[in-house]
């Protein structure tokens, strides 16, 4: 079976459909205001941010996809990911759903054009940090572990020369902007509980990589943060 079979199975089409397709339209499909360019705005820079960078990383190292699509079905995750991704998963996807409720159900709010104008700069540049991550870590996994069976090492070029974990810096950019790109109060609710998730885990992650991956302890001394620079 080739990579790419191996990779586009059934169960990860369905699952992109879902979480890369569905999801991003949820607040226009629940407040059914068609004509909201906001929500049109975030769903398609979400689709177009998530094929753009897949392919430029599958262009790079052709068997991240596959490493990427096991969706939560690998061999030797750390016990507390078990609990921590599927968690932070549910987590994002209460952002779209919460805010497509507030803009049919709870009373409008509007946000001024210089704070709508800096969300949609912070939402892209998350997706091209995210993006320029993705692409320079060939060890980027959904779920935390020691990728033995993929020569697993230290990267520390590109946007990993600034923090240990950039992933997680670009989602806390592109989560912060959503509340005030869709001009919903109650976004915040979910939006700061993707922010506890995520710095438990980037706590527990570092943890993991100083204990368990060789030369990670001297990386952590050339890269002091882990996620905000000159702040932790």
């Amino acid at each position: 079976m080739s990579e790419k079979e191996k990779t586009l199975t059934p169960r990860v089409i369905i699952l992109v459909f879902i979480f890369i397709v569905l999801v991003p339209f949820l607040p226009l499909f629940i407040s059914w205001q068609w004509n909201w360019w906001e929500a049109w705005f975030y769903a398609l820079a979400s689709i177009l941010g998530f094929v753009i960078s897949r392919y430029l990383a599958w262009r790079k190292t052709p068997d991240i996809l596959a490493e990427r699509g096991k969706f939560l079905q690998h061999d030797n995750p750390e016990p507390f990911d078990k609990i921590l991704s599927p968690l932070l998963a549910l987590a994002g996807g209460l952002i779209p759903i919460v805010a497509g409720l507030d803009a049919r159900f709870g009373p409008a709010v509007e946000f001024g054009p210089v704070i709508k104008a800096i969300s949609v700069v912070l939402l892209l540049a998350g997706y091209v940090l995210g993006s320029y991550a993705l692409i320079e870590n060939a060890f980027f996994s959904d779920m935390v572990r020691i990728q033995e069976d993929r020569d697993h090492h230290v990267i520390n070029t590109g946007p990993y020369k600034w923090v240990r974990h950039p992933g997680y810096s670009s989602a806390i950019i592109t989560y912060i902007a959503v509340p005030f790109l869709l001009e919903s109060l109650w976004t915040f609710v979910p939006v700061t509980l993707t922010f506890v998730i995520i710095f438990v885990r980037t706590a527990l992650e570092d943890k993991t990589l100083q204990e368990k991956l060789e030369g990670y302890r001297g990386y952590t001394q050339e890269v002091k943060y882990r996620l905000i620079p000159g702040i932790w």
